[in-house]
């Protein structure tokens, strides 16, 4: 799907970052990226930290960020506090911290970098197989669709062996699968990964256990550069137990090439 607008995306423009007088940083989260309730998705707000920890480093990517959510954030102006760490010719380190009317929410260390487009030299993570996107299950609809404001912003396609859930079938495995694309046509790059590494449901709804599961900590390693076109996600949980449960995601790239790899400690849902 090609991307019909001539200026900055809605990804772009909802992630900016601009300088305030006193030489900070500042966003306008908005609240059209929301997973219920008006709290924005985790991945949305991580794409918004990285672009504050590239705003002064020397190098363009993000490459390994380590988040760490205090609190449920909305939409609304917030600060971001960059505390630059060392920083060299082939890595960059910094610390930023998010603050919104409620106070700090997000805290997160960046590693940026300079990422290629190379040959993987080795790897032990295949693309999964899985029907093509118009064979998968469509969780977006143009009109009239889900409150979420998340799901209005991808086209996701679930895979129907993963997607029981969806029609009251649900499965004995905490797996989920699925094609992604942000809903504009906008090409995927490191932030758009970012984003996409939380935007799965928690795999609970998988075996038919919907319901808030609020991310704690959130580890997300950037690869490559993707090629445009839809990313493979895969997303399981490996243990559950004493009310939290772990999430790994793996996203590859339309050439079927691994780009990124997230790992995240969550609540499970009461």
């Amino acid at each position: 799907m090609p991307q019909t607008e001539t200026g900055p995306s809605a990804f772009d423009r909802a992630t900016a970052v601009t300088r305030t007088e006193g030489g900070g940083l500042r966003a306008r989260l908005d609240p059209g990226w929301d997973v219920g309730n008006g709290v924005l998705n985790g991945g949305y707000l991580l794409a918004v930290v990285a672009r504050a920890a590239l705003a002064d480093s020397p190098h363009p990517h993000p490459v390994a960020l380590s988040a760490s959510y205090l609190r449920a954030t909305p939409g609304g102006p917030a600060d971001l506090a960059v505390t630059p760490g060392p920083a060299g010719r082939t890595l960059a380190h910094s610390t930023v911290l998010l603050s919104g009317a409620a106070g700090p929410s997000l805290s997160v260390q960046v590693t940026t970098a300079t990422l290629g487009a190379g040959p993987t030299e080795h790897s032990v993570n295949p693309a999964p197989e899985l029907p093509a996107p118009d064979g998968c299950v469509a969780t977006r609809t143009a009109e009239g669709g889900p409150a979420v404001g998340l799901a209005r912003q991808l086209d996701t396609r679930l895979d129907p062996a993963t997607a029981g859930w969806v029609v009251g079938r649900p499965s004995d495995q905490r797996v989920l699968r699925a094609w992604i694309r942000l809903a504009d046509g906008r090409a995927p790059d490191p932030l758009a990964l970012l984003l996409f590494a939380d935007a799965l449901p928690p795999t609970a709804f998988a075996v038919g256990k919907p319901g808030w599961a609020p991310t704690v900590q959130l580890q997300v390693l950037v690869r490559a550069l993707p090629a445009p076109g839809w990313c493979l996600l895969e997303s399981r949980s490996t243990e559950v137990t004493g009310g939290w449960s772990d999430e790994e995601c793996r996203i590859w790239d339309a050439t079927g090439r691994l780009v990124a790899q997230a790992r995240q400690l969550a609540r499970v849902a009461r």
